[in-house]
C-alpha cells in the first residue's frame, strides 16, 4: 500500500516526526543520504512499526500516494537546494515538498516561486519543541504555496501539540516565507528569553550570593505563578542537576554558541526598521560570551566594583521577579512588532494572536501569557503595540519600580544585565513623547544637509537650515533612516 507521507532525514527530529506521523496512523516512507541510518532506524526506534524504508530518492516517489507529500527533515542551506534538485525528476504536478529545517524565509520564498512553476506547491514549515515535541506534539509553522493547505492539514495538524481545547498549535500563516519568518522570530524570542534568564541566575548567583539548589527554589516558585513557561521549568530542573555531587551547571564553559536564526531575526528588524534591541543584545551577549580568552585576561587588568547587592534578599528577589516578567513583556511586544511589519511588507496579512496560539504549547517559548497575548490582539481594534495592550500596560505599570530597583542594583554592583537594561530603555524611550532624535536631525542637516521636520508644520514637509552662513540648497532628499 503506498505511503500517506515520504520523510527525507533521518537526524533525531526526523526520526521523532516520523514515529508521531506513524502514532497518528499514517503511512511512512523515510529517506537517509546515508543509507546505514535506514537500517539502523528500522531496526531500532522504528521497529515493530509500519514505517518503511527507502534506499533511493527514485525508491521514496514511487513509495508515495498520489499527490506526493514529502517532508524534508535536512540541515538549512545549500542540502535543502540539492535534495530538491534530486527530488525534482521523480515529482509531479501537484506534488508537494515541505521543508521543516529551520531555513531563512527568503530562501523559502525563493523555492515556492521557482517549485511553483513546475507545478510543484512548497511549504516552508516552522517546527518547534526539540526533540520531544517532535516526537508527542511540536508546534508548527506552516507557509508557502496555499494550494497545499487542504492536503497537508490533516497530516500537520493531527501531529502537532494541542491547546487545551483541543485546538492544534499548527495552522497555515500565509505565503511566500511567512512560516519561516515567524519561526525566526519565535527564536529570536528564544534567544531573548535565555539571555534573561541567565542574567537573573547571574544575579542571583554573583549579586545575592544564592546557591544552585536555591536559585532553582526561586525559579520553581515563579514557574507556579505568572512566569509560567517551558524555559523557566527547565532552568530549575538544569540547575538541579548534579554530577559526582557538584552542580554541572559549575562545570559548564561560560561561551555560548549559535546557529543563526537569532542574527537572522536581527538582521531582518534592521532592515524593517524594527528597534528589536532585546534580541540584539541576546545574540551579541553570546558575542561577548564566546570571547572567553579575552574576558579571563580583561578580567586581571580591568577594575570594577565588587559584584554583591547590598539589599534585603526577599525584597531584591521580589523586584527581580517583576524585572524579568517586565523585559519578558517587552521581548514579546519587539518580537511582534517585527511581525506586524514583516506582513504589511510582504502582504502577509498576518494573524499576530493566532500566532500567539501556535506557540502556546509544543515549543521552546510556550508559556502561559501567551493566552494573555492571544487575548490582547483579539480586540478591535488590535493595539498597536503590546505595551499598550490594557493588561500588559497594567502589568509593566505596577513591576516598574522593581524593574528599576534591580537594573540599577546590577549596574551599581557591575552584573552585565544587557537585555534587561535594554529593554528598560525601550520602555522609556517608547512612553517618552520627544525624544532627543531633533538633536540629531539638526547635526546630520548641519554637516550633510539631510533636513528635517519641523514641530510647528506638518508631517513630511522638510527643511534645511543654512547653519554656517556658507552653505546652500539641501544637498540630499529627506531621509527618515
Amino acid at each position: 500500500m503506498p505511503a500517506d507521507i515520504g520523510l527525507i532525514g533521518l537526524a533525531v527530529m526526523g526520526q521523532n516526526l516520523a514515529l508521531n506521523l506513524h502514532d497518528h496512523g499514517f503511512r511512512v516512507a523515510v529517506h537517509n543520504r546515508t543509507t546505514e541510518r535506514i537500517t539502523e532506524y528500522l531496526a531500532g526506534p522504528a521497529a515493530g512499526t509500519t514505517i518503511t524504508g527507502a534506499d533511493s530518492i527514485t525508491a521514496l516517489a514511487a513509495a508515495l500516494d498520489r499527490p506526493r507529500r514529502i517532508l524534508l527533515m535536512v540541515k538549512a542551506g545549500a542540502a535543502v537546494d540539492a535534495v530538491i534538485a534530486e527530488l525534482l525528476p521523480h515529482l509531479e504536478p501537484g506534488d508537494i515538498v515541505i521543508d521543516g529545517g529551520n531555513s531563512h524565509y527568503a530562501d523559502t520564498a525563493r523555492r515556492v516561486a521557482s517549485l511553483g512553476a513546475s507545478g510543484i506547491h512548497f511549504v516552508g514549515a516552522g517546527i518547534s519543541g526539540g526533540e520531544a515535541g517532535a516526537r508527542h506534539g511540536p508546534s508548527i509553522m506552516p507557509g508557502g504555496d496555499p494550494a497545499a493547505w487542504p492536503v497537508i492539514a490533516p497530516i500537520l495538524q493531527a501531529i502537532a501539540a494541542k491547546v487545551a481545547d483541543g485546538t492544534p498549535c499548527c495552522s497555515w500563516l500565509g505565503p511566500g516565507g511567512a512560516g519561516h519568518f515567524v519561526k525566526m522570530v519565535h527564536n529570536g524570542i528564544e534567544y531573548g528569553d535565555m539571555q534573561l534568564l541567565a542574567e537573573t541566575y547571574h544575579f542571583m548567583r554573583a549579586g545575592l550570593k544564592m546557591t544552585t539548589d536555591e536559585i532553582a527554589d526561586g525559579f520553581d516558585a515563579w514557574n507556579r505563578g505568572r512566569l509560567e513557561s517551558y524555559l523557566v521549568e527547565i532552568t530549575a530542573a538544569v540547575l538541579r542537576h548534579h554530577e559526582d555531587g557538584a552542580p554541572v551547571i559549575d562545570r559548564i564553559l561560560d561561551a555560548a554558541g549559535q546557529k543563526g536564526t537569532g542574527r537572522w531575526t536581527v538582521e531582518a528588524a534592521l532592515g524593517m526598521g524594527q528597534p528589536l534591541t532585546l534580541v540584539a543584545e541576546a545574540v551579541f551577549a553570546r558575542a561577548v560570551s564566546a570571547l572567553k580568552d579575552e574576558r579571563v585576561a580583561a578580567a586581571a587588568r580591568l577594575g570594577g566594583p565588587e559584584p554583591a547587592v547590598a539589599a534585603d534578599r526577599t525584597a531584591a528577589l521580589a523586584d527581580l521577579e517583576q524585572a524579568l516578567y517586565a523585559s519578558k513583556i517587552v521581548s514579546y511586544a519587539q518580537g511582534f512588532m517585527l511581525l506586524r511589519s514583516a506582513s504589511v511588507e510582504n502582504g502577509w496579512d498576518l494573524d499576530l494572536g493566532a500566532i500567539a496560539q501556535l506557540w502556546r504549547e509544543g515549543c521552546i517559548i510556550r508559556a502561559a501569557f501567551l493566552d494573555s497575548i492571544r487575548d490582547a490582539f483579539a480586540v478591535t481594534p488590535a493595539p498597536a503595540n503590546l505595551l499598550l495592550a490594557p493588561a500588559f500596560a497594567d502589568a509593566v505599570g505596577a513591576a516598574q519600580d522593581g524593574w528599576r530597583r534591580t537594573v540599577a542594583r546590577a549596574v551599581t554592583a557591575g552584573i552585565p544585565v544587557p537585555a534587561s537594561g535594554s529593554a528598560l530603555a525601550f520602555f522609556d524611550s517608547y512612553r517618552t513623547a520627544r525624544l532627543p532624535a531633533n538633536l540629531i536631525q539638526a547635526l546630520r542637516d548641519y554637516f550633510g544637509a539631510h533636513t528635517y521636520e519641523r514641530t510647528d508644520r506638518p508631517r513630511r514637509e522638510w527643511f534645511h537650515t543654512d547653519w554656517t552662513g556658507a552653505g546652500g540648497d539641501a544637498a540630499s532628499g529627506p531621509d527618515r533612516a
